[in-house]
Parts: C-alpha cells; sequence; structure tokens
C-alpha cells in the first residue's frame, strides 16, 4: 500500500528523502484519481521500499503543497530526487508509464 503524505511530514518524507520518491497529488472525489488507486498501490507494492518511496498526497487536506508545486488538475504524479522535482505527469496512466516516470530520477 502506498505511504501517505501530508503537509506536516512532506518536508521529511520527500523533500529529505535519500532516495526518490513518487507522489500521486489526489482527491476522494476525482474519479480518474480513484482509478488510479489501484496502479498506484501496484506500483507501491513493487517498488516501495526497494529504492524508492511511493506515496499518495490528498490535495484537499494539504493545500500547502499542493499549492506550492503548482498542482492544477489531479492526478498528477510527481517524482522527487535530492529534494527537487524531477519528473511529471497527470491524468492516466499505465502502471509501466509510472515506473518509467520514476526510471527517470534513478
Amino acid at each position: 500500500m502506498a505511504r501517505e503524505f501530508t503537509d506536516s511530514n512532506f518536508e521529511a518524507e520527500v523533500l529529505g528523502s535519500a532516495e526518490p520518491v513518487f507522489v500521486d497529488f489526489w482527491a476522494p472525489w476525482c474519479g480518474p484519481c480513484r482509478m488510479m488507486g489501484p496502479v498506484i498501490d501496484n506500483l507501491a507494492h513493487e517498488l516501495d521500499g526497494q529504492g524508492a518511496k511511493i506515496g499518495k498526497m490528498n490535495v484537499d487536506e494539504n493545500q500547502e503543497v499542493s499549492s506550492r508545486f503548482g498542482i492544477m488538475s489531479i492526478p498528477t504524479f510527481i517524482v522527487f530526487k535530492d529534494g527537487k522535482p524531477v519528473a511529471q505527469a497527470a491524468g492516466v496512466q499505465t502502471l509501466e508509464q509510472l515506473k518509467e516516470l520514476l526510471a527517470r530520477a534513478q
């Protein structure tokens, strides 16, 4: 299962991480976000703890970070490395597309 990132733990869990971090910016009312839920969980099952962190951030509950990174549409996926965004995609993606996105940071 994917980790949960929040405004309060984002600095430590994402920006301060020694390994690349994949963040899914989503909301529970968003149909495409709900469609991506199982895909993100599969990605986390396969890759979390194996050189990467995989997690989700609810944009409704965490508006500070969402605003800071200019999240205008969801789902938006951003891969962070060394505290900086290095790859980004939006909308429905396949598991393979998400793996390729994450691979850009490794």
